[in-house]
């Protein structure tokens, strides 16, 4: 089942200051519409109440919620997919617990692993860095910058990738015009001095 995937992914982080219900509220209104809930920082019993709060508000703007790696919470809360940053899950395993219903996008970092994501034939989009330096998620993984997403042109890709991992305002139009399908930002946005301005900007840059 062929899935809607948008050109621009926002992530909530975990911020003293501002909570991932209201970093999703902030997000919405500016017009984001696919939400991807990133909370390594609590259990199960925490996270279910946070992602009931933030389905009501994508619910309200007609937004996509995908939660990060939690695809077992998929059953208790209404989300509309996940995200799995193990390269190397077992994504048929997966595909099988959340039923084709469900979006199941996967990290990769080089062009091997994304390659076997796509021909593992389950999966519906992947998220493909780092782009540049991030503090979201440290890793010790080589940066691809605009080259390492121009090199997709010559392999037989046809799953939607999206660029990830230290993007800033100034790289959108530049990573957009590699042929990369999407991208997705995180501390761009939650960083910003105006994260609501700073989601529209992206957004037009995007589309």
């Amino acid at each position: 089942m062929k899935k809607y995937i948008s050109k621009f992914h926002y992530l909530t982080q975990d911020m003293p200051n501002r909570s991932h219900i209201e970093q999703v509220q902030i997000a919405c209104e500016a017009g984001a519409n696919w939400i991807q809930y990133r909370c390594m920082s609590k259990r199960d019993d925490e996270l279910i109440p946070e992602i009931h709060q933030i389905a009501s508000i994508c619910d309200d703007w007609g937004a996509t919620l995908i939660l990060t790696n939690h695809y077992h919470l998929l059953d208790k809360v209404d989300a509309q997919g996940v995200h799995i940053e193990d390269c190397d899950a077992d994504f048929a395993a997966i595909r099988e617990a959340i039923t084709d219903e469900k979006t199941l996008g996967a990290s990769a970092t080089n062009i091997e692993a994304l390659l076997r994501i796509q021909n593992s034939g389950v999966v519906d989009y992947c998220g493909y860095g780092p782009f540049a330096h991030t503090d979201t998620k440290p890793n010790n993984k080589p940066l691809l910058g605009y080259e390492g997403y121009r090199q997709l042109e010559r392999q037989p890709i046809d799953i939607p990738v999206i660029a990830v991992g230290g993007i800033q305002l100034k790289d959108v139009e530049p990573l957009i015009k590699t042929g990369i399908y999407g991208i997705a930002v995180s501390s761009a946005v939650n960083l910003s001095f105006d994260p609501r301005g700073m989601v529209k900007e992206i957004y037009r840059r995007v589309y």
